[in-house]
């Protein structure tokens, strides 16, 4: 069971969904590339360093919850039970992640990711570091020391997923379109069994 956070912790939790909020209004009102660091520190009522403190870059305002979706990846398949099959595992964590990024209000920021090389090249270097904390899990998980190519591939399929759905008419049918893709391809080149 995992103890609720301090006060500490709350607090910086607080200030940096603070920071992260104060950011993505100002980019969506101004354009990304019109909006500096020290606007951001500004209207979150912060300091610069503060704000660095929180986000290593000005792109990371973005993607703030970049972390949290690693961690709940990698954390589904570490804390899966024996007999509990992967891929739905999976499918079930990515149709959750789609439900939350197609949500009222998500589009416009997709567009501005869309409309800016440095938001692409920086969603592009997150998810392949994605791609391999969820393939060394899924090693982990079965007994290797270190990642196979099936691990690998299947990890950056998944973590690909995100991004095609949200380019889809209908992001939840397309979850499950490219998982019954991933699902053959994770039968045919069965990884060794888990121990």
């Amino acid at each position: 069971m995992t103890e609720p956070p301090g006060r500490r912790e709350r607090k910086k939790a607080a200030t940096r969904q603070k920071i992260a909020d104060a950011a993505l209004r100002l980019f969506l009102e101004r354009g990304y590339d019109a909006v500096g660091i020290r606007d951001v520190a500004a209207e979150a009522d912060v300091a610069v360093t503060t704000l660095f403190s929180h986000f290593a870059s000005k792109e990371a305002l973005v993607f703030e919850q970049d972390a949290d979706f690693e961690q709940r990846l990698t954390r589904a398949v570490a804390e899966r039970a024996p007999d509990e099959p992967l891929i739905p595992l999976l499918k079930r964590e990515m149709h959750a992640l789609v439900r939350h990024c197609s949500a009222e209000g998500a589009a416009p920021v997709y567009r501005m990711i869309d409309g800016s090389p440095a938001l692409r090249q920086y969603e592009e270097t997150m998810r392949l570091r994605h791609a391999e904390a969820l393939a060394s899990a899924i090693a982990a998980d079965l007994g290797q020391a270190a990642a196979t190519t099936v691990c690998r591939a299947i990890a950056r399929f998944v973590i690909d997923v995100h991004a095609l759905a949200r380019e889809a008419k209908d992001p939840q049918a397309a979850v499950d379109e490219i998982f019954e893709m991933i699902e053959a391809a994770w039968e045919a080149v069965p990884p060794p069994p888990r121990g």
